[in-house]
């Protein structure tokens, strides 16, 4: 057994991860459609404005596991934030515990910590957090969304009520250059912390086509929906990535301050939705990861039709080199 670092936008990487990674994800999320290259390719890649560490468990020449961390470049002493996933096969057999205390060195060298790991919550991760000292620091839901059937007509009607005074402006992988410096404000404005990526911090145009590269790099066609105000203004925006899934991803959703409680953000995201489910034939769910404890955007997802199907959970761990766990 070793561990050994990887590059996580290689090509080669992705082809020799994805056999274990999608028999992973079948096991833990039978529902789903098949992991695809794209999908691997965007978990893995290095994000705008953080660094990345991947390690890779093998036995002998097959990779048995993975630990994925984003590091945010802006805060030098911060945690890694990612997940750990031991292939089915190779459980039980000390990888899991390898992955951790290889994670936890190259934390250690870069002067970071504690070490944060995103897993599917039950017996299983909180057997394993406990066996490594790990405690649990939040729960996320994750929410799924069927785009045909009884949902699509929820969704019309939602699209169908506008919010007097303002307009939507939609596109699709790359944002009009005339509405790219108040979309880049809004962004600004938004204090949410994902997973493997850096917080917003006053971005720039520039910031905005990184991400958007980003995206197509791994892809991925990276949609908006925005809500702008009589100014042209954007005030309210909604993001969804779609690729060769029948599966496609929220992303974030955001409304200025001053203007919530006014349903802008139901509109944007069921026009985005409809506005994708009409240009990808092909794409019938969509996912959300949601912290439990943020109640409006837990209700937001509730009335277009999302239902919650199993919770993730936040495992941190601090590096206690020298003592026992």
């Amino acid at each position: 057994m070793d561990v050994r670092a990887l590059d996580g936008d290689a090509p080669a990487t992705i082809a020799a991860l994805l056999p274990g990674f999608r028999e992973t994800m079948r096991r833990e999320l039978p529902a789903d459609p098949p992991v695809t290259a794209e999908l691997l390719a965007r978990l893995l890649q290095r994000r705008h404005g953080a660094d990345r560490v991947l390690l890779a468990a093998f036995d002998g020449t097959e990779p048995a596991g993975i630990v994925k961390l984003g590091l945010d470049l802006a805060d030098p002493d911060g945690p890694g934030h990612g997940s750990l996933w031991v292939f089915p096969g190779f459980r039980r057999r000390g990888h899991g515990r390898a992955l951790v205390d290889a994670a936890l060195a190259a934390l250690r060298e870069r002067g970071r910590g504690p070490l944060l790991v995103d897993a599917p919550r039950g017996e299983a991760a909180d057997g394993f957090a406990a066996l490594v000292g790990a405690r649990r620091t939040a729960v996320n839901a994750r929410n799924r969304l069927a785009l045909r059937g009884p949902a699509h007509a929820a969704l019309a009607a939602a699209a169908a009520r506008p919010v007097p005074g303002h307009g939507l402006r939609r596109w699709a992988d790359r944002c009009p250059d005339d509405l790219v410096h108040s979309y880049t404000r809004a962004w600004g404005a938004l204090d949410a912390r994902v997973n493997g990526q850096a917080k917003v911090r006053e971005p720039t145009v520039e910031d905005v086509r990184a991400r958007e590269a980003e995206a197509a790099r791994a892809g991925h066609r990276q949609y908006v929906t925005a809500a702008v105000g009589t100014d042209g203004d954007v005030v309210a925006y909604s993001t969804l990535f779609v690729r060769a899934s029948p599966m496609a991803d929220a992303g974030e959703t955001f409304v200025v301050p001053d203007l919530r409680r006014r349903s802008l953000a139901t509109w944007v995201k069921a026009d985005l939705l409809l506005t994708a489910a009409r240009e990808n034939a092909h794409l019938a769910v969509v996912q959300a990861f949601n912290e439990t404890s943020n109640a409006a955007v837990i209700a937001l997802n509730r009335r277009l039709g999302f239902k919650t199907d199993s919770h993730w959970a936040t495992y941190a761990l601090e590096d206690l080199e020298g003592s026992p766990r």
